[in-house]
């Protein structure tokens, strides 16, 4: 055995057990010194030309390219094949990621309509219309391949999701401009309009299909002793994208903090992605899914880009920073969860039903 392999393999088990408290202690770190986690999103690494369109080059769309190569790299083509034949999951998945927050969101408006600060609900329901518009997170992958979940199905929502971004996230901005009021409702339609597809589909799809090229010329087998190695890649990737995150907003909520504000806040956004993640478990439910399936569902649907989210706001909704409260933490929330979601089901085997 390589005298290497064995030590990556011990710290990558290592790491799995312990990194719901490694993504906890991530928060703590970004609220003391975030300096570093603001200069990694500042960081400016050049810029690509890429058909007549100029795309500046920053660390988190290059660590999240990486995750998504990492996940190309490891799709099974027998995987990939049984997805193309039986589409069923996929296109199960894909709805399920558009009614339940969607669903949600309306439901939030209803709910709100007494709360004593009318700025404040529209800050949620703008928040959380531009969570659920963006596509599936690239960081999913790497939650399903570290937990042995179905990669083809995993990069599959993914790439879907981004490709069908043109048509889906206008509906969503759209149908969530409906229900709100004045500027917000004006900002949401504008959004719509503008789009998202180059920096989709420059940093997502592209580094997916990258990745499942090279395992084509690399071979299945020879990419299976660098496993651990990739799952160490991914984790460390995951960790310095949630201290991130985190950077930008817990410095500034703990210093001015609207306690009302930020409690139901927080509330709204668990209950959001705990709905979705529950949603991909009952789909796998419904279809008497795997155990594979099952994992890759869960955290797809439980998992959305919102890096693009948060571009979107500095740049159309710069005028409304209090926006991307709602994107942030559910950023945050989607990671703690996944790391629950990964501790209790994953590693523990609770609530994971046996399926052919």
């Amino acid at each position: 055995m390589n005298p290497i392999k064995k030590p990556i393999e011990l710290l990558t088990h290592f790491i799995h057990h312990y990194f719901i408290w490694m993504i906890i202690s991530s928060y703590f770190v970004a609220a003391l010194l975030p300096g570093f986690g603001v200069w990694m999103r500042e960081v400016e690494l050049g810029s690509v030309v890429l058909l007549q369109n100029k795309i500046d080059v920053s660390l988190p769309p290059v660590m999240l390219s990486l995750l998504l190569f990492n996940a190309g790299l490891g799709v099974k083509h027998r995987e990939l094949a049984q997805l193309a034949y039986k589409p069923q999951l996929l296109l199960a998945g894909l709805a399920g990621n558009l009614i339940t927050p969607l669903s949600f969101i309306m439901g939030v408006n209803l709910v709100m309509a007494r709360w004593h600060n009318p700025e404040e609900v529209q800050h949620i329901l703008v928040g959380l219309a531009l969570v659920a518009a963006m596509p599936i997170a690239g960081a999913s992958t790497a939650w399903a391949q570290n937990a042995d979940g179905n990669l083809a199905l995993s990069l599959g929502l993914v790439l879907s999701t981004t490709l069908l971004s043109p048509l889906l996230t206008p509906l969503v901005l759209h149908a969530v401009g409906f229900v709100t009021t004045g500027d917000y409702s004006e900002d949401l339609h504008e959004v719509a309009a503008d789009g998202v597809v180059s920096f989709l589909g420059v940093w997502v799809v592209l580094p997916s299909l990258l990745g499942v090229l090279m395992q084509r010329v690399m071979g299945e087998r020879r990419l299976a002793s660098a496993k651990s190695a990739i799952r160490l890649v991914n984790y460390i990737v995951l960790l310095l994208l949630n201290y991130s995150n985190a950077s930008l907003s817990l410095p500034k909520a703990l210093s001015q903090p609207d306690f009302d504000f930020l409690a139901i806040l927080l509330v709204i956004v668990v209950a959001l992605c705990l709905s979705a993640f529950a949603t991909g478990y009952l789909v796998a439910r419904i279809f008497h899914a795997s155990r594979t399936n099952t994992v890759a569902l869960m955290f797809g649907l439980g998992m959305n880009n919102n890096g693009t989210g948060l571009v979107l706001v500095s740049i159309a909704l710069a005028d409304h920073p209090e926006v991307m409260l709602p994107i942030i933490f559910y950023n945050l929330v989607q990671h703690l969860i996944a790391s629950l979601v990964d501790f209790t089901m994953v590693q523990r085997g609770v609530w994971l039903y046996k399926s052919a």
